[in-house]
């Protein structure tokens, strides 16, 4: 396999934004450091003053602490900088032990070195994932192909909505991407612009399934328990179906969301190539009050931020989607890429289940396709649904009023060849008679007490990620 080299140029380290005030304090407060060091590398003193949050004589005592600094590297081919792990400067304690950095709300800590990546989001990171050539070859093919991508759009209540930059969905084959076009629901619509992978795409497929797959193994090693997580799919993680996403410019962005478990099932893995111009990649987790709303919106708990340089890939693990949100944030302003210019192109792969196939979707008497989803709306529901029990929700669309959800539970069989879901009657339905269960599937439901929100029926559904959970 591609060996990766190590990043190898100078990279600002960690980092927690603040106001242009506290920006301009921040460099005095360098400055000082410096003079008390003046033989230690300029982004090296920041990285550790950042890392003890502005302290002059804390990331002093740190620095004499080290009898040998680490020298900063020789600068190689590689464009991708180097930042030695906020971890390294974060324990002075006996244990050595490393401190998790403060999250503060309405700040965001930077992360750019895997290790920290790793340690503080359900993440991991390759730099320099493929050769330059084949990076830059796959890059200029999908620009091509990015010409043609057109705004998905959806009616939200009364309004029609487009999303912030355009996209692509790519499958296997001219035939899979028929049985897409005619019975796959997303967002409440079918989708029609749906390809077959590019020849780069394909070709890259199985390097990509090899790396994440060890990723997965890698994390599940490192992990408390050691094994995977409940409901994880136990075989191999195998990439079947792609989206490709462009963003022209620094505006272009995408909310904050997780993705649609429906296909994918639930403790999904994804994995993500970005291509040319750098952006920041946001991620929070879903903690709300009790009795709140989880409303979306990013600032409401504290926001790290993955910078995704060229050529990187982003794995997103088990537990991302069900209990983290992310986004692609606006830039105020932005690097141009020698090859995209202002653009980023990003692969997010995906494997698609066929047990679950739309035939086996549950559906409202009205036909409505439910979507698999977990219940986020209270810190009570952390440690129990969310861990232990996935819900069909039907999300349904009220004119000048607050959606409601039914959500009905369903449970998983160990050998994820079949699932059933337990009805009012205590029956439970195998893959075998799901399908002609799933029209009553309401109804039959009304009495149990596997709903756990008032259910409302008959109308159209919400796009998922903007549901009120």
């Amino acid at each position: 396999m591609w060996e990766y080299p190590k990043p190898s140029s100078p990279q600002e380290g960690c980092s927690l934004e603040e106001g242009e005030e506290e920006e301009r304090s921040t460099e005095l407060m360098l400055a000082l450091l410096s003079s008390l060091h003046p033989d230690t590398d300029q982004q090296l003193l920041l990285d550790v003053l950042l890392a003890h949050n502005g302290s002059v004589k804390a990331a002093s005592a740190s620095l004499a602490a080290r009898t040998s600094p680490p020298r900063r590297p020789k600068p190689a081919s590689s464009a991708l900088g180097y930042q030695s792990s906020i971890s390294t400067f974060l324990s002075q304690s006996g244990s050595g032990k490393p401190t998790k950095p403060r999250f503060e709300k309405g700040k965001t800590l930077h992360l750019y070195h895997p290790a920290d990546v790793a340690a503080h989001t359900p993440c991991s990171i390759i730099h320099n994932f493929l050769p330059p050539d084949e990076a830059n070859a796959l890059l200029e093919e999908l620009l091509k192909e990015a010409e043609t991508y057109e705004r998905s759009s959806f009616k939200l209540f009364d309004n029609v909505v487009q999303s912030p930059h355009t996209a692509c969905f790519y499958v296997e084959s001219w035939e899979e991407a028929q049985r897409q076009k005619t019975e796959y629901i997303y967002n409440g619509g079918k989708l029609t612009d749906i390809r077959p992978l590019t020849p780069r795409m394909r070709s890259l497929a199985p390097l990509i399934a090899s790396t994440i797959n060890t990723s997965i193994t890698s994390r599940i090693q490192s992990s408390l328990t050691g094994s995977k997580l409940p409901h994880q799919c136990p075989s191999p993680w195998t990439p079947n179906a792609a989206f490709v996403n462009c963003y022209n410019g620094p505006t272009e962005n995408v909310g904050w969301h997780s993705d649609q478990l429906t296909y994918l099932g639930p403790r999904a893995t994804i994995g993500s190539i970005s291509l040319g111009v750098a952006r920041e990649f946001r991620v929070r987790r879903v903690v709300p009050d009790d009795g709140d709303k989880e409303t979306g919106k990013g600032d409401q708990q504290a926001q790290i931020s993955i910078h995704l340089p060229h050529n990187s890939l982003l794995v997103m693990h088990a537990e991302m989607q069900e209990e983290w949100k992310h986004c692609i944030a606006p830039a105020q302003s932005i690097t141009p890429h020698p090859v995209s210019g202002n653009r980023r192109i990003n692969v997010t792969y995906r494997d698609y289940k066929g047990y679950l196939h739309p035939r086996f979707t549950p559906r409202c008497s009205c036909g409505v396709p439910a979507v698999l989803r977990v219940v986020q709306r209270k810190r009570a529901n952390l440690g129990t649904i969310l861990h232990k029990d996935l819900v069909w929700a039907l999300v349904p669309t009220i004119k000048n009023e607050t959606p409601n959800t039914t959500y009905i539970s369903i449970s998983t069989a160990a050998n994820w060849s079949e699932y059933s879901r337990p009805c009012g009657s205590g029956r439970n339905h195998d893959a075998a008679r799901r399908q002609r269960d799933l029209n009553p599937l309401v109804e039959a439901s009304r009495s149990s007490r596997d709903i756990l929100y008032p259910e409302t029926t008959g109308i159209t559904m919400l796009l998922t990620a903007l549901a009120t959970l």
